[in-house]
């Protein structure tokens, strides 16, 4: 039986579960999301994945008794329409209904829809309910996964060790950090406060893991209250030296399937530590009134459960900004990775151009001769695979290199047209001279995360792929070259980086940017550059990071996408109109743009400055990195470009 026919079958098991349930259920809800309701997830937690065969790291899957439903966003839209089998509808976020819309108009009254409450958001669940309510529908809260009942060949649970993160590249210590966390709880009159989300704990508590791939977390939680901190984790990954750590800054370990209990006694005012700790100096008069901290789009109905409504005071997170924006220490450490990763991509650059000419007769990554010929006997085939292979083997000699921070996106042709493409050994595409190739990746340092994108051609690119890299170029810039006032939401700067395709009637179905952790998590909220209503709710600060990428995909043909990590900084400027002060963008991404992709005559003098500025910066910062070869190559790169008369 093939995978996708198994598949199909565990959609006829579901469902005799599904009826077989007390009450009987209309429908089950799979997430994309584990318990922390985390972007990238365990093996084990692919459970939309697993029944639905959609790979990507957005969707959800709504399984009824006559149909199976994915929703997914733009950028899977292609992605998902090949891995789905014709059990399968494809939903396109954006274009059809809203899950919870779809179920309200289509399932009965009263009907039962079944989820795994670890797996929903509070926040997504009040949503759901919402709509649910019309006709008397009811989102239940299994006890156990149906999804897990079926997958016999789940993936366990691995205790790989907690590694504590040091202060040199944190900049904060875990101290100074529960201090200001206590201080905000005060304000807000809570007793304690929930963290579910990976990247949040790890970040409060400067611990690190390898529990996900490309995300450096821990399975765990922590409860802070005004005396006591709390962080649950399999005991299994728990060296001595951690243990030790752990009491030293006033925490105490609990196995990592206590919290809901402990949530439990949290709400009574029971939840007592035995850590010796400095709190004695904060309020000890916490009165029965006081809340619990919640944020509504980590924490998961399951532990929300245990809450009395009254009790929940439901407010984003206080270390989502603090740790949004990073401290000099993190700045400094992201630089450097930045350095040392541009290093590793034009390496890469440099040799995928003597490998195209070589074995594929190409033209090359600086001349546009039309006409390639691949060698008859080629000893060893280039596929986006392999490639991409090779990008990670010169980042993985990069000082402090820990791993890439996202499935590198290696894409030829065609498949650079589907967004969020992930090549696989067995059925990627051979590289091809007279193809775009976009290749999207980042990497996983001590000292920062990195994330890049490039788009290249080896051929004769044509007119219409000039005219379109060079539409995507002019709104990268011109979101990198933005003067703005404080206050400013990344959801009015959208705009910049679109207006340039617009003028053609181009678009893209992805924002245009995105925050990245300091040696975490490589998609970072709570601000996004991107059309989505969400970017309104928080104003770009000075020092927070922002990721600049456009993009243009063109179904069944190429695709270019470019992609600069930003620093928010503050900006001089002449005037300083309102008294609100201003802020401007530090690009810390060093890699060239190809110029043979560029079509000058679409560029303004000052765009044509822009580049040849940052192409010159690019020369100057890279090439104590490089060898002889890889200098002359990346010299030759950076020429500026003549302004044309």
């Amino acid at each position: 039986m093939s995978s996708a026919a198994a598949r199909d079958a565990f959609l006829g098991e579901l469902r005799a579960l599904m009826a077989a349930h007390t009450p009987p259920l209309h429908a089950l809800l799979v997430p994309s999301e584990d318990a922390h309701q985390s972007e990238y997830v365990s093996e084990r937690d692919k459970r939309r994945q697993f029944i639905s065969g959609f790979t990507g790291s957005a969707g959800l899957a709504l399984i009824t008794m006559k149909e199976a439903l994915l929703w997914t966003d733009g950028r899977y839209f292609l992605q998902a329409a090949q891995q789905i089998s014709c059990c399968w509808k494809l939903m396109r976020m954006g274009e059809d209904p809203p899950v919870e819309v779809w179920i309200a108009d289509n399932l009965p009254e009263e009907a039962v829809i079944g989820i795994n409450p670890w797996c929903i958001s509070v926040g997504t669940s009040q949503r759901y309910e919402h709509a649910f309510s019309k006709k008397h529908q009811t989102l239940f809260e299994l006890h156990s996964d149906l999804i897990d009942e079926i997958w016999k060949d789940r993936p366990l649970a691995k205790a790989v060790p907690v590694i504590v993160h040091p202060v040199e590249f944190a900049g904060h210590s875990v101290t100074e950090k529960l201090k200001e966390l206590r201080e905000k709880l005060i304000h807000e009159k809570a007793r304690g406060i929930i963290f579910a989300a990976l990247d949040e704990v790890a970040w409060l508590y400067n611990i690190r893991g390898y529990d996900v791939h490309y995300s450096p977390v821990v399975h765990s939680y922590a409860i802070i209250t005004l005396h006591s901190a709390f962080f649950y984790v399999d005991k299994r990954k728990v060296s001595s030296e951690v243990q030790n750590y752990m009491t030293e800054n006033g925490i105490d370990i609990r196995e990592y399937n206590m919290v809901q209990s402990d949530v439990s006694l949290l709400a009574s005012g029971q939840l007592k530590g035995s850590a010796v700790n400095d709190s004695s100096h904060w309020e000890s008069d916490i009165n029965e009134n006081s809340k619990v901290w919640i944020d509504s789009n980590s924490c998961c109905l399951a532990l929300y459960s245990k809450l009395g409504e009254d009790q929940v005071l439901m407010l984003q997170s206080p270390v989502a900004l603090p740790k949004a924006v990073k401290n000099p220490v993190e700045l400094d450490g992201l630089r450097k990775a930045h350095i040392r990763d541009g290093a590793a991509v034009v390496q890469y650059l440099a040799w995928l151009d003597n490998q195209m000419q070589e074995n594929y007769g190409a033209s090359g990554y600086f001349s546009e001769t039309k006409g390639s010929q691949k060698k008859e006997h080629l000893e060893v085939k280039l596929t986006e695979v392999s490639v991409s292979d090779k990008l990670e083997g010169f980042r993985a000699t990069k000082e402090y290199f820990k791993g890439l921070s996202f499935p590198t996106i290696s894409s030829v042709g065609s498949n650079a047209a589907i967004i969020h493409y992930s090549p696989e050994a067995s059925s990627c595409a051979e590289l091809d001279a007279d193809k775009i190739y976009l290749c999207d990746s980042g990497a996983q340092y001590l000292d920062g995360t990195t994330d890049i994108t490039r788009t290249v051609h080896f051929g004769k690119p044509s007119e219409h792929e000039k005219s379109c890299y060079t539409a995507v170029l002019k709104g990268h810039i011109a979101l990198d070259a933005a003067v703005f006032p404080y206050g400013t939401t990344g959801h009015a700067l959208d705009i910049l980086a679109r207006t340039p395709l617009w003028k053609s009637g181009l678009d893209y179905r992805h924002g245009t940017g995105h925050g990245i952790g300091s040696y975490l998590n490589v998609h970072e909220g709570p601000h996004l550059i991107s059309f989505r209503p969400s970017a309104r709710n928080v104003p770009l600060q000075a020092s927070m990071t922002v990721t600049d990428e456009p993009g243009y995909y063109e179904d069944g043909s190429f695709g270019i996408r470019l992609e600069n990590v930003l620093i928010v900084k503050d900006a001089k400027t002449k005037y300083n109109f309102g008294d609100k002060g201003y802020l401007a963008f530090e690009h810390i991404t060093w890699a060239p743009y190809q110029t043979k992709l560029i079509d000058t005559t679409l560029l303004t003098p000052g765009e044509i400055e822009w580049v040849n500025a940052y192409h010159a910066d690019c020369c100057k910062i890279l090439q104590p990195y490089l060898d002889e070869q890889e200098k002359e190559w990346l010299k030759k790169a950076t020429e500026p470009i003549a302004v044309s008369s």
